[in-house]
């Protein structure tokens, strides 16, 4: 009797325990609001996985020792199963929700072969971390095969304004960030910008953009000097211009002195703030100004010279000196500086080339552009031509528009060659029409020749020819004769009126 009461209860205890755990599932019921409140669906997912799995023990104990069958084995199972994929969801969501990419730096610098560059350095900003890890009490072999500390493909690229990628290479990917562990990537700019546009995709398609202010790299005391019209050609007698960008890198200077080498001495230069054509010797950064512009004018001597030959280019500099002096050679004026020796300095400097040219210049003298003959008579006109330019004049041609019918003659027609400074003299000669009219006349001289391989032409220059009618000799003594009679009448008619 005694044995038929215990194993009544055993197989009364089996069924509460069966019972109880599909009391305890039934309770874990799902809750809608843990997709908004994750952290709380995570707990409550985290509880009954833990009861299910001390309830799937507890079977198998109960198996082993034959007290349940395997279906019962097989139902704890499963309620097991299904509570240990809702808690890996759960933990998945939380732990994607809360990856974080940030970005903690971007420097600007000047590289060695003058171009900008852009170190962007990215850090693993999500809450997968230690403190998550006891906030939610999860047990560290599950939660590490997650490895929620780890970002996978990072990919970063920087943009402009108008959404146009800027950066050499275009795109760059990180493999793993992670926590702790912040990973820098090297931009070449395409674009010389200050502010760009961060674009940063990574994990599950997550993304994020910002538009960043870019800090200076002030480990190096120097300004950087670019010049888009670096290389220029121009005329001797006249001056250019070069635009120049002066953007600051230094943490302890804000002063810096401009100053040209290399430059003949028969060139004036002047350095002018691009915004009000001031005179410069000096520029004054600012906290919120790092970058200025300013120009340099050079103007050339009317001549060519020992140091300053024609077609002959020449390299020189502009050095952004600090204005403490500590960087300034006490011969800088007077020294040829090379390149080496410029970036041994350790300043700031810019290349330029500047290509003297020539261009010859007509000028025409004449005494006289005004002439009266007869009829029947011809016109002798004389034309200095003078090369008043900075380069000889070659096949100067004077050309003659006379009116109808009337003949002309040009000595020479065409001059070879005049060097610079040099003059020599034209004759033309026109012969009016046999039967011309009297009147004025004009003929219309023009002048052309080349510089250089380039045309030259001087100022057109006219010349008016009055004609007058032959003077008729006979007639005018008899017009005389008959004038002095008339008057002679006149007074002796007039003496006897008065006798009367």
């Amino acid at each position: 009797m005694r044995g038929i009461i215990l194993r009544f209860a055993i197989i009364l205890a089996v069924l509460v325990a069966i019972a109880v755990p599909g009391y305890s599932q039934s309770s874990s019921f799902f809750n809608q609001r843990d997709d908004q409140y994750r952290l709380l669906g995570l707990k409550r997912a985290k509880e009954s996985y833990e009861v299910a799995r001390a309830e799937y023990d507890r079977q198998k104990e109960l198996f082993n020792r034959s007290l349940i069958t395997q279906a019962e084995l097989d139902r704890a199972r499963s309620v097991f199963s299904d509570a240990e994929v809702n808690y890996q969801q759960s933990l998945l969501a939380v732990l994607f929700e809360q990856q974080f990419v940030s970005v903690i730096g971007a420097v600007k610098y000047h590289a060695k072969d003058g171009g900008r560059r852009v170190k962007l350095t990215l850090a693993n900003m999500s809450s997968g971390t230690e403190e998550f890890q006891k906030l939610v009490n999860i047990d560290d072999k599950l939660f590490r095969s997650l490895q929620p500390d780890v970002i996978s493909n990072v990919y970063v690229s920087l943009f402009n304004d108008q959404n146009a990628i800027i950066s050499q290479p275009y795109e760059v990917k990180i493999e793993e960030l992670r926590s702790g562990s912040p990973r820098t990537v090297d931009f070449s700019l395409l674009q010389e910008l200050d502010a760009v546009t961060v674009s940063i995709i990574y994990g599950r398609g997550s993304q994020r953009s910002m538009k960043i202010l870019l800090q200076k790299d002030v480990s190096v005391n120097k300004v950087a000097i670019q010049s888009e019209q670096f290389s220029q050609e121009v005329d001797l007698g006249s001056s250019a211009t070069y635009d120049l960008t002066l953007e600051l890198f230094s943490g302890s200077g804000n002063t810096f002195g401009l100053e040209v080498v290399n430059l003949p001495q028969e060139i004036i230069r002047n350095f002018k703030d691009a915004s009000n054509q001031a005179r410069l010797s000096q520029v004054k950064f600012t906290e919120s100004s790092t970058s200025k512009r300013a120009l340099l004018e050079v103007s050339m001597p009317d001549r060519p010279t020992g140091t300053v030959t024609m077609d002959q280019a020449i390299t020189f500099y502009v050095l952004a000196l600090p204005a403490d002096g500590s960087a300034r050679p006490v011969d800088l004026a007077s020294r040829k500086l090379t390149e080496e020796e410029i970036a041994a300095m350790g300043v700031g400097y810019a290349k330029l080339d500047l290509m003297p040219r020539g261009r010859g210049r007509l000028l025409i003298r004449s005494p006289q552009l005004y002439h009266s003959i007869e009829e029947g008579g011809s016109v002798e006109v004389v034309m200095d031509v003078v090369n008043e330019g900075s380069r000889r004049l070659d096949n100067i041609k004077v050309t003659a528009d006379v009116p109808l019918n009337w003949t002309k003659q040009i000595d020479p027609l065409v001059l070879p060659a005049l060097q610079i400074g040099e003059e020599s003299r034209v004759k033309l000669t026109f012969k009016p029409a046999d039967d011309v009219a009297a009147g004025k006349y004009e003929a219309r001289l023009r002048f052309e020749a080349t510089s250089g391989g380039q045309p030259v032409t001087g100022d057109d220059k006219t010349v008016t020819v009055e004609i007058r009618t032959s003077a008729n000799i006979l007639g005018t003594l008899l017009l005389i004769v008959l004038i002095v009679g008339l008057v002679g009448t006149i007074v002796v008619f007039g003496i006897r009126l008065t006798r009367k």
